[in-house]
């Protein structure tokens, strides 16, 4: 009995993992070890970031919120605790691109905090 070699299995295998590998410098595109190395680290860099993307932007938006906060005479935990007094839901994004693009409208919320706190 022959022996079963594999061929065009092992090279659509290798074919696409090279293809994965396109742009990476040096032997990483194209030596298949090190590509195959290099893409499932880039794999894991990826879900890792993923996840990353979402913490860094929350932080943006408190930072932008507490920025707005402020200038109308709150701090970022007043003016939550205000807003939820209020019974005003209203997530982190929304708050962020208020105080970035109508500072009015964000005083307002700022104003409605501050009754409520008081």
């Amino acid at each position: 009995m022959p022996r079963v070699k594999g061929g065009s299995v092992t090279r659509r295998r290798r074919k696409r993992v090279l293809k994965a590998a396109k742009g990476y410098r040096l032997s990483k595109h194209s030596l298949f070890k090190t590509a195959k190395d290099q893409v499932m680290k880039s794999r894991e860099y990826a879900f890792r970031d993923r996840h990353a993307n979402k913490i860094h932007f929350r932080k943006l938006w408190i930072t932008r919120i507490n920025a707005a906060a402020r200038m109308n005479g709150l701090s970022y935990s007043k003016l939550m605790h205000g807003l939820k007094v209020a019974n005003i839901e209203m997530n982190r994004k929304m708050l962020a691109d208020l105080a970035v693009n109508d500072s009015k409208a964000f005083t307002e919320l700022a104003d409605k905090a501050k009754k409520a706190l008081a």
